[in-house]
């Protein structure tokens, strides 16, 4: 995970980049002729399978000036591993350069064969470490998890409703280059074929937390289920937010989650009790340190959440394909005033029966140079608001390019429905590119 960076002071450059970027993800296209099989069970992920690529990258990094880093021999020697294994359990891989600090760097991609190429199901994992050391808990433990998740369905032959497809990114350290290269490069249509990006950058510290992304709904609820079925408590991930590649992602409106199990905070004596460990001491002690090495990891943590990434392709790419819904739009931009009033802007639904569905997508398009200053409410017909997001001082990222679940099951569909924006503090601009409800 890289580096957290200071609050810019430059309040324009985002805006010039207004409709560089595609709008949220639209819904899914319609479900095959046949109906639809229910979500098959994962299979355990091996444990040991785990720990062998880890000391693989470990071998790496030692016959490599100590270090998996971008630019370094090491490096490409991880990427090289990955994609042997891959190539051998049948993936169609593709390297894809870039250049970067004034050394070219790669990004590893992975496609399962089958699965509906216009539902994405992507997972992925930064693979580089830091200069200091082998980065073996960062982030060799998610890269390790993702690759294993990979091979396993190749073992078990699974025939996914949607498109499998992986990533392990270069360049994460220096400021997700990698990830934000690939997305970027890829076109608009590509990129709404995207159902959801899952990323794991340090899933095996050795005083370990249980953290859940919490960027959507849906992709939370997969995580979260599954530690509950294990009696396992979790948490909201914060300590990473915006500074892990699932940002290059939700960034242009691909739904996001994810797993963590912490950085370099200090475990509190609430979470020790919940999660066991030591209070008082970071998640990770060897965090972007030489020490990061094999003996810097926690099995039992390592093994759960590498269950989890396979409990999550399994759940999300087998299940059946959603048909997509009547989506209503408005387009035209809104100016947010810096540290002023709310402003808004409307859709009218009508021609519906009934209420508004339980989980009405809220799709939102918001260029703005610091989304920490905004808060966002669905306001429905009859005035209710819903809040979409809170203000935050620690959201230190450009935009708001996603979509919020709602349930509106109380309000009746037809009607003037509104998405309501402020800007709670100075310096920063921005405005409403666009938003729109999907029934």
């Amino acid at each position: 995970m890289k580096t957290s960076v200071p609050r810019r002071t430059a309040a324009a450059a985002v805006i010039a980049l207004a409709g560089l970027f595609a709008t949220a993800a639209p819904a899914a296209v319609a479900a095959p002729p046949t109906a639809p099989k229910a979500a098959l069970a994962a299979p355990d992920i091996p444990l040991a399978n785990v720990k062998g690529h880890l000391t693989q990258f470990q071998s790496i990094a030692t016959a490599n000036g100590g270090n998996r880093a971008h630019g370094r021999p090491g490096y490409r020697a991880s990427i090289d591993y990955v994609k042997a294994k891959l190539d051998a359990a049948g993936y169609t891989t593709t390297v894809q350069q870039f250049t970067t600090s004034g050394a070219i760097g790669y990004n590893l991609i992975a496609e399962w064969p089958g699965g509906d190429p216009n539902q994405v199901l992507m997972a992925g994992a930064h693979l580089d470490s830091v200069a200091s050391g082998a980065g073996i808990n960062d982030n060799g433990s998610g890269s390790a998890g993702v690759l294993e998740t990979a091979l396993a369905v190749s073992r078990a032959g699974l025939q996914p409703t949607k498109k499998l497809r992986f990533g392990w990114w270069g360049a994460e350290e220096l400021g997700l280059i990698g990830s934000r290269h690939y997305v970027s490069n890829l076109p608009a249509a590509e990129r709404a074929k995207i159902s959801g990006y899952l990323n794991f950058d340090m899933i095996g510290s050795p005083n370990p937390g249980y953290f859940v992304y919490d960027d959507n709904v849906a992709l939370e609820k997969v995580f979260k289920d599954y530690f509950s079925g294990l009696g396992v408590a979790t948490e909201i991930e914060t300590e990473g937010d915006g500074r892990s590649d699932h940002a290059s992602f939700k960034n242009v409106g691909i739904a996001v989650g994810g797993l963590f199990t912490g950085a370099g905070r200090v475990k509190t004596a609430a979470q020790a009790a919940k999660w066991g460990g030591t209070s008082g001491q970071a998640f990770d002690r060897c965090y972007h340190s030489a020490c990061d090495t094999t003996a810097n990891i926690n099995d039992t943590a390592l093994d759960r959440n590498s269950d989890a990434i396979a409990h999550s392709i399994w759940t999300l790419a087998t299940g059946p394909v959603v048909p997509p819904g009547t989506t209503y739009e408005n387009t035209a931009n809104v100016t947010v005033p810096d540290n002023g009033a709310a402003v808004t802007s409307s859709v009218t639904v009508s021609g519906r029966t009934g209420n508004a569905p339980a989980a009405l997508a809220v799709g939102v398009d918001i260029k703005h140079t610091w989304r920490g200053d905004l808060v966002i409410d669905l306001v429905a017909p009859d005035g209710s608001a819903y809040r979409l997001k809170n203000s935050s001082s620690n959201d230190s990222a450009d935009n708001v390019i996603t979509t919020y679940t709602v349930n509106a099951s109380s309000e009746p569909a037809n009607g003037i429905w509104k998405l309501r924006v402020q800007d709670i503090a100075a310096n920063d601009t921005g405005f409403i590119d666009s938003w729109k409800l999907t029934f």
